[in-house]
């Protein structure tokens, strides 16, 4: 891996009701991210389990002993990448969470991410949903080092709409924005990309979702088009609703040269305004 650029793979695999069958779709996309050069692979939210209220109980686990984290454990090892593992529903205490895992090249785990921002929403004749009717929020912002390459902050999927969250993180020195995320017919068309845009523009950083791939059958249809954006606020890699890989070079000189021609991070007016990340 280059000290300045890597390779980044986003899996937008199809999820169905079977978690062992998930599961095993999950593997097989990694591996195949890998032999193409992915140093870095991120699944989609939920990748183990339908997304919905009602699914989120029987599929949660918990994360030391559950089978999806004990797949993306192996996964990781047996590839030698770092390997973001989309969300899955866990279970802690008594609660329920959306949570994204990060793991290192040698299996071990680097992060946990916790959904900060639940997922309520209701438009009129379009979408209601609800995940606080049974998830928890997450109170932890996340990030990981990549080795001595880059440093990467997590969202999931909602997380992406609080620019509060994505400001912290650069101001952390992170470099690249994770989102698993999985926006619907309604607000995908609407608000995906321009989100993304948004976060990566402000903050000069790349940005990139993974979505599930879209099913018409399914009680919630995801949007797709997972993309990557550049620290210019421009799509670099995306794809259309089917299950597919997107890959994307993270070319970090290139994020440089941006931040030293705009240089908006020496001229914020922190004598008039300032994001404060809180002490929990």
């Amino acid at each position: 891996m280059s000290i300045t650029k890597f390779k980044l793979a986003l899996l937008q695999i199809a999820v169905g009701v079977s978690k062992a069958e998930n599961l095993l779709r999950a593997s097989r996309f990694i591996k195949e991210a890998a032999e193409k050069g992915a140093h870095l692979v991120t699944l989609p939210e939920c990748f183990n389990s339908p997304y919905g209220t009602g699914y989120f109980a029987e599929y949660a686990e918990q994360l030391e002993t559950g089978e999806s984290c004990l797949a993306l454990s192996a996964a990781a090892k047996e590839n030698n990448i770092y390997l973001v593992g989309g969300s899955i529903p866990e279970k802690k205490d008594g609660k329920l969470y959306n949570t994204s895992t990060v793991w290192g090249p040698d299996g071990g785990l680097l992060a946990v991410h916790r959904k900060v921002h639940l997922f309520d929403i209701d438009i009129p004749g379009k979408i209601r949903f609800q995940e606080s009717e049974t998830l928890s929020p997450g109170n932890e912002f996340t990030s990981f080092q990549m080795g001595d390459v880059c440093k990467v902050g997590i969202g999931i999927c909602y997380d992406i709409r609080f620019a509060e969250l994505a400001q912290i993180y650069a101001r952390n020195g992170c470099k690249l924005l994770l989102y698993p995320g999985a926006f619907n017919m309604t607000t995908g068309p609407a608000h995906w990309e321009l989100l993304q845009r948004g976060r990566a523009l402000d903050n000069q950083v790349y940005v990139a979702t993974a979505s599930p791939a879209r099913s018409e059958s399914s009680s919630y249809v995801a949007w797709g088009h997972s993309s990557v954006v550049s620290p210019w606020g421009e799509v670099i890699a995306t794809t259309n609703e089917k299950e597919s890989i997107v890959y994307a070079d993270i070319d970090l000189d290139h994020l440089q040269q941006i931040r030293s021609q705009i240089p908006v991070t020496h001229q914020r007016r922190s004598d008039m305004y300032e994001v404060v990340q809180k002490k929990n």
